[in-house]
């Protein structure tokens, strides 16, 4: 098991506060282990074992207490005596109206509680109904392109580094598909399996989706235009086109349920001149490259969108909140914000000429701050700065610890 420090340590830093601690994202992406590692470290600090109950609540085990009601009175009779019982409910969504029975847990008893979930149960108002004020959220993702060398180095093979980036822009960072190595059907076979049980149980079924082949197509029109501006109506269009109705505001609520899967990330345009997010012409992300690749098949023309995708997910990652830069007569890839810190980004798979390199390093002369800014490629170019524009490869940014 590869300690997945930084979630760890985060998760870490609330034990033995009056929070309960919710682990979301989407299904495999190894938020059940980081659910172990926390447990490990609490009995390193000399926590016994009968103060920790684990409840796996997508096993049949526990089918019989499914509400919220069962659920409370079986936790509460199995809690430790005259001691704090620290408490694990993996996929807690499970539990219908979980949200109630927690709540109560933390009111009645001396307990810490640690959640998991996949889904938009995990984001729903009855969190903030009967949690307020009393939950700390910890977003989690596949593995960082750091944990996936980490991941690597111990299961199979490493290779060099840059060859080992394209191999994981390519196969993504679902850790159950590194821990041997499998070919490339193998991989795609193993993340279509997580992307339909998510589609049809995660949203399908628990939406009651009548018009599935619509919502697919959906799907599969966002997965083609990763990285691309477009809204609800250029969507209705295109399936007007293919002589399907929708109306905008289906469209947008198909959108949002994919968002609350994590299967999609909703990237805003922000007005680098009148200081303003605009919620129209967004950027949509998928959670993991290997799910687009396992759903439309692998193209080498969109790597350039990919590579945009996992530059996306690791600020994502680091805690900074991104958008698209906009000017009146162009864009910057990402303006990443954390606090007092910012990052202007912009992301070139190659620049072959003189006129692409002007442009993809122009486009920083309308910004009169003095944050960093970044061009990060793929391919070989002299390093070093260039009118303070820091130029790196995009697996390098991703390993830096500099921003």
């Amino acid at each position: 098991m590869i300690l997945r420090q930084s979630y760890v340590d985060k998760i870490m830093s609330y034990v033995n506060t009056p929070f309960v601690k919710i682990l979301s994202g989407v299904r495999r992406c190894g938020k059940s282990t980081i659910l172990k590692m926390v447990e490990d470290k609490l009995r390193e600090r000399g926590i016994k074992d009968e103060q920790i109950l684990v409840y796996q609540l997508d096993s049949m085990k526990y089918d019989d207490i499914k509400n919220a009601s069962l659920f409370y009175n079986d936790v509460r009779n199995r809690l430790a005596n005259d001691r704090k019982t620290y408490l694990f409910f993996d996929e807690i969504q499970e539990v219908e109206e979980w949200e109630k029975a927690v709540n109560s847990l933390m009111t009645d008893f001396d307990v810490d509680i640690y959640v998991t979930g996949s889904n938009s149960r995990m984001l729903s108002s009855e969190i903030s109904t009967y949690l307020t004020g009393r939950y700390i959220s910890f977003r989690i993702f596949p593995l960082s392109f750091s944990e996936y060398l980490m991941f690597r180095e111990t299961r199979t093979s490493l290779g060099e580094t840059r060859q080992e980036f394209a191999r994981y822009l390519r196969y993504g960072g679902f850790p159950a598909i590194h821990l041997q190595d499998y070919s490339a059907d193998e991989v795609y076979t193993i993340v279509k399996d997580i992307y339909n049980s998510t589609i049809f149980t995660d949203i399908v079924k628990r939406n009651q989706i009548r018009k599935v082949d619509q919502f697919e197509r959906i799907v599969r029109f966002v997965f083609d235009n990763i990285g691309r501006t477009f809204s609800a109506s250029a969507i209705a269009k295109y399936l007007k086109s293919e002589h399907r109705t929708i109306d905008n505001e289906t469209v947008m609520g198909y959108l949002a349920k994919l968002e609350s899967a994590f299967i999609i990330h909703r990237c805003f345009r922000y007005d680098l001149q009148g200081k303003e997010i605009l919620k129209t012409q967004e950027k949509f992300y998928v959670c993991d490259p290997a799910i687009k690749y396992g759903v439309l098949g692998y193209r080498p023309d969109s790597v350039a969108a990919m590579l945009e995708n996992v530059v996306y997910l690791e600020l994502l990652r680091r805690g900074y909140d991104v958008n698209v830069g906009l000017f009146a007569d162009g864009e910057i890839d990402f303006v990443a914000s954390k606090q007092e810190n910012k990052l202007y980004i912009q992301i070139a798979q190659l620049i072959q000429d003189v006129r692409t390199k002007s442009r993809e390093y122009g486009r920083f002369s309308m910004i009169k701050d003095n944050y960093p800014k970044y061009v990060l490629r793929t391919d070989e170019f002299a390093g070093g700065n260039q009118d303070g524009i820091i130029t790196m490869h995009v697996a390098d940014f991703l390993l830096s610890n500099e921003y």
